[in-house]
Parts: C-alpha cells; structure tokens; sequence
C-alpha cells in the first residue's frame, strides 16, 4: 500500500499520467470496448501509446522517485514536520476561515446595499458574550450576525442544535442593543461559498426597515 501511495504520489505530480503522455485513454477505451484486458492491452500498445513509450515513462517515474523526491526527502528535518502540522491546523485553518466568511460577508453586504447600511466585523467582546461575529447599526441600534460554515448539508442538526445553545447570548443581545442575531449558514458550491439559508436575507431586510422606522 506504502508504495502504490509512492508511485501514485510521484506519478501525479510529475504529470506522467497526462494526457500528452499515455493518451486519451478514456476515450480510447471508449472506442476499443475490450472484453478483456488483454484486448485493450493489444489495442492500446498499437493504437495510442507503445510498449516502449510506455516502459520509457516508468523509467521517468523511477528516476523522479529516486533522485528528485529522494532528495527532497533527505533535506526535511524533524522541526520542518512540526512547524508544518501547526502550520496546517493553525494558520492554513484560520486563513481557509476567513477567506470564507469575508466571500459570505460580501454577498450579504451587496443584498443590503439599497438600504444603505454598512456590515462591521464585532468588537472581540460581543464574539466573547454575544456569539456574534458581524454586526449592522441601525438608528444607534445593532443587529447582529454570525456566519456558520457548513461542509454539507449533513452539518445542519449539530448547527442547530448550537444555535440552540448559543440563544440565551442572543436574547442579552437584543435586549441590550435592540436588534436581532441572525445565523447565516455558508455551504461549499463548486470552488466557491455560498448563502445556504437565503430566506434570511429578506428576515435582515425587514429587521433594518424596522429598526429604520
């Protein structure tokens, strides 16, 4: 297993499996239709790629595996493998995070943008007591907003069932600073992030008339 990871590995990387290397093999085993592999085996050596086209690249991957990542390996130290699992849960983590709620947070800001109000990043302590990440003024009054990442739709309940326990927080919100916290739950779609629960836009809407009037 070790080593088919290895080859896997290097073979990916260096891009041996190509198209420009061993062919459109989808297509082309689109048009064979083999009944065996043996058949696809003679139509490919004398139809796409040959034998010893073949052997070359193996030879490539070898030299790539023992001279290129050989060395590389040789060169990482203990402390280059710490410094990279912090690195991975801390900082790749926080900024992944962010990059995240800044796209939610720029979608919610352009939905808003007729009523003329401005989306502000929380002060530390409202995050603290309030589970509030984001916030609106309006008329000196604040609505307030937290941005939930889910990574599918199977997160729903445990989000729920926080948002349960965080409503007590919410509650001392709105009694102190007269608005309502909304949950903006964010989902992946494709490379990009999305508004999962849109309905709440029109419930931030009607808040900040509202508050307005």
């Amino acid at each position: 297993m070790a080593k088919e990871w290895i080859l896997n590995s290097a073979m990916n990387r260096f891009q041996l499996n190509f198209k420009r290397n061993v062919g459109a093999v989808s297509e082309e085993i689109r048009k064979c239709s083999p009944k065996s592999s043996e058949e696809w085996k003679e139509y490919y050596y004398s139809k796409v790629r040959s034998k010893e086209h073949i052997d070359e690249l193996g030879q490539k991957l070898y030299i790539k595996i023992t001279e290129v990542v050989a060395s590389e390996v040789e060169c990482i130290t203990e402390e280059d493998c710490i410094n990279y699992i912090h690195n991975m849960v801390i900082n790749r983590t926080f900024d992944g995070y962010m990059t995240e709620i800044k796209t939610i947070y720029g979608q919610l800001q352009k939905e808003l943008d007729d009523l003329d109000v401005k989306i502000e990043p929380a002060p530390d302590e409202w995050d603290r007591l309030y589970n509030v990440d984001f916030f609106i003024e309006v008329n000196g009054k604040y609505i307030g907003l937290q941005i939930k990442p889910m990574s599918n739709v199977s997160h729903i309940p445990e989000i729920y069932k926080e948002k349960k326990i965080q409503g007590k927080t919410h509650i001392k919100f709105t009694k102190k600073y007269g608005g309502n916290v909304y949950y903006i739950y964010s989902i992946k779609d494709g490379n990009k992030k999305r508004i999962y629960n849109v309905d709440i836009i029109n419930e931030i809407r009607n808040e900040i008339i509202k508050l307005k009037n």
